[in-house]
């Protein structure tokens, strides 16, 4: 199976453009003021209207408030929500879209049947690194060996990847799909189209071996 790609907190239209030439099938959008990669409604159209057909964009937030998400759902063309917080079931599907919850992996790899049991109404699943309930991922490798493989639900595989250990991590984990942000910056928010291209030929490396 084809591994899918997202590039993640993308904040200017010519990174967006670069991103769907070298092949990606998804852009994240971050709407955490907090964020070094937040985006305005305005920043975040721009982006969008960068975009060719069939490349999705993912709406990514922390603890919102349901007014904030759906302002951004009035004003924006957002595919899919992502939702990094203690966010409850029912806050997440009130939206009328397709979403993907992010579990932190840090310390609490047995309770990941049940964290994902509690949101069956989601389209997958985001393991990352940081701590359940945490604020975020942290950019940092969580232990591969915890990330199930063949699993019944949608798996995307997150966490510290970077062209030089995404083809191992697609070869031992066998996500869905992958999902980076820092791993292929310049600097915070700015992707570099040397290491997107390069990202994704490591990806397909992986599928490969």
């Amino acid at each position: 199976m084809r591994t899918r790609i997202k590039i993640c907190g993308i904040i200017d239209p010519d990174d967006a453009r670069q991103a769907a030439s070298a092949g990606v099938d998804a852009i994240g959008l971050v709407f955490h003021p907090p964020s070094r990669r937040h985006v305005t409604p305005d920043q975040a159209a721009a982006v969008i209207n960068a975009l060719p057909p069939f490349v999705s964009v993912v709406g990514l937030f922390l603890n919102p408030s349901a007014d904030a998400v759906h302002e951004i759902l009035r004003r924006l063309p957002i595919d899919q929500l992502q939702f990094h917080g203690t966010e409850s079931p029912e806050f997440c599907r009130q939206f009328s879209r397709r979403y993907l919850k992010a579990l932190g992996m840090a310390g609490d790899v047995a309770g990941l049947s049940v964290r994902v049991a509690e949101h069956e109404t989601a389209a997958g699943f985001l393991l990352d690194s940081h701590a359940p309930g945490g604020q975020g991922g942290t950019g940092e490798v969580f232990d591969w060996s915890s990330f199930p493989r063949s699993y019944p639900r949608p798996l995307v595989l997150a966490g510290g990847l970077r062209c030089d250990n995404v083809a191992a991590a697609v070869r031992q984990c066998r996500p869905f799909a992958v999902d980076v942000s820092s791993g292929v910056e310049r600097q915070p928010g700015r992707k570099c189209p040397e290491l997107v291209s390069k990202f994704v030929s490591e990806v397909r490396r992986g599928e490969d071996e």
